[in-house]
């Protein structure tokens, strides 16, 4: 069991450690990563040079500017550690030849006196593991959760020497390196964006990182791009209109496909939402991903390949309620948000919503959902045993739920998505797994043919190997 140290004496192993040598770059909220390694003594052996380029016209004049006006983003963050690293390997590399380089940079806003201002930085470190050969990258995002200036500060420089003996210490097991960056912070901050990439991290699937994040409670959200590339909500999704679709995709069968096109193309038809700043994201939550029992990450990397060659960006979470990441998003200035659920699934929801609140909190429950800007739009099925259709508008609702529900109905936060397949309402992910894992004919028709195709290439899912052995 790894053996939790203090930050201090994380410090001074990094400033007793003749092999490591870097500077420290730092925007924001005072140097304090650099301050705890000058603190604990020995600094001389660690520290090439600290700076805070904090006026804004001179930091332009080191790095560049940003065309977004925003300083506290992930390009400069790159900018930062591309220029210091430069400036360390031309005037070092020379004088000391087997030394491990490494540059750290964070840029922060720290919660402001009017609290309008939240916090949250970037933090990232470029870092060798051996001397001379090309170096790797960390790049976090923090949300800071303390409501005191002072202490934001200090959450921020107890997590720069988390990240910077992490990588030095731990880059064996990425479960642990991430497990470690919360030492003495539980609470006071949520890394909501982590990447590793570099020569000596190849073989680590960024997409699991974002997973291993929710699951070791870094964070209730994680995002990764159709190219596996975790991203971060901040800088895509400000202040635009966004739908998310939730869904098990085990495997992503033609009817999800059809309930991501119908339900996205309603909402952009909303004369509300800005085509042109929409966007469309997938969700798989943990408690899904659990449903089986024990967390299975190569399941989850089955789903992972399959969305992402379907284009889709993928949000893992822990909100199986909705208003958790409703919350979170909520710092983002979401304008509209659109969530796609099945029509079981909205009936399992009301029903939960309504006896979970017998106490005369239901008002109060709702209310966490159905804000202004939120709507559901429910995708249909077949009723079990007939061919009758189940929608919005004939869901069977607990009496003391009803006018409530009709209300909601009637101002369209709920919402019958309308231009769907009705002739695909049969297929259900699980029969279709059942199908693939046994090796029976038919499945391929139920899944998109690039999901087909990849389930059968990659093996995905317990397809039986002899089964591909065989087909060719």
């Amino acid at each position: 069991m790894r053996q939790q140290l203090e930050t201090e004496q994380k410090a001074l192993e990094i400033n007793l450690d003749d092999s490591i040598y870097g500077t420290f770059a730092e925007i924001g909220a005072g140097q304090e990563v650099a301050r705890y390694f000058f603190q604990v003594g020995g600094a001389a052996g660690t520290i090439a040079k600290t700076m805070s380029a904090y006026d804004k016209v001179y930091s332009d004049q080191i790095y560049g500017p940003e065309p977004s006006g925003r300083y506290v983003c992930e390009s400069r963050l790159y900018k930062m550690l591309d220029h210091e690293y430069n400036l360390m390997g031309a005037r070092l590399r020379m004088e000391r030849p087997n030394t491990n380089f490494f540059v750290f940079a964070d840029t922060i806003a720290a919660i402001n006196y009017s609290k309008t201002v939240k916090g949250d930085g970037w933090l990232g470190i470029r870092f060798q593991l051996q001397a001379g050969s090309e170096p790797n990258d960390l790049v976090l995002h923090v949300r800071m959760l303390d409501n005191d200036n002072r202490l934001q500060q200090q959450a921020i420089g107890i997590l720069g020497v988390n990240l910077v003996y992490a990588c030095f210490h731990y880059n064996k097991d990425p479960e642990i390196l991430l497990q470690s960056l919360m030492d003495s912070l539980h609470g006071r901050v949520m890394i909501d964006m982590i990447r590793l990439t570099g020569p000596d991290f190849d073989e680590v699937d960024n997409r699991l990182l974002s997973l291993l994040s929710v699951k070791n409670g870094l964070t209730d959200v994680a995002m990764f791009g159709p190219d596996g590339r975790p991203v971060h909500a901040s800088e895509f999704l400000y202040k635009k209109h966004l739908m998310i679709v939730r869904g098990s995709f085990r495997p992503p069968t033609v009817v999800n496909l059809d309930m991501i096109r119908a339900s996205y193309q309603q909402f952009r038809q909303d004369p509300e939402v800005a085509k042109g700043k929409s966007y469309l994201l997938t969700e798989i939550t943990l408690d899904n991903l659990r449903a089986d029992g024990d967390l299975d990450e190569k399941d989850f990397l089955d789903r992972a390949d399959l969305l992402n060659a379907l284009g889709q960006t993928v949000i893992i979470s822990d909100c199986q309620e909705y208003p958790r990441l409703i919350a979170y998003l909520a710092d983002y200035k979401i304008q509209k948000l659109g969530l796609a659920v099945g029509v079981r699934e909205l009936l399992e929801l009301m029903h939960r919503k309504y006896y979970d609140n017998l106490d005369g909190q239901l008002l109060a429950a709702f209310g966490e959902l159905f804000t202004r800007n939120v709507h559901l739009y429910v995708y249909p099925a077949m009723q079990e045993g007939s061919d009758e259709l189940m929608n919005a508008g004939n869901l069977p609702m607990p009496e003391g739920v009803k006018f409530l529900y009709q209300h909601l109905v009637d101002n369209r936060q709920i919402i019958d998505v309308a231009d769907f397949d009705a002739n695909i309402l049969h297929i259900f992910s699980k029969q279709v797994l059942q199908m693939v894992q046994q090796g029976e004919a038919g499945w391929e028709s139920m899944v998109p043919p690039k999901v087909a195709a990849l389930i059968k290439e990659k093996c995905l899912f317990g397809y039986p190997a002899e089964q591909v052995e065989f087909e060719y």
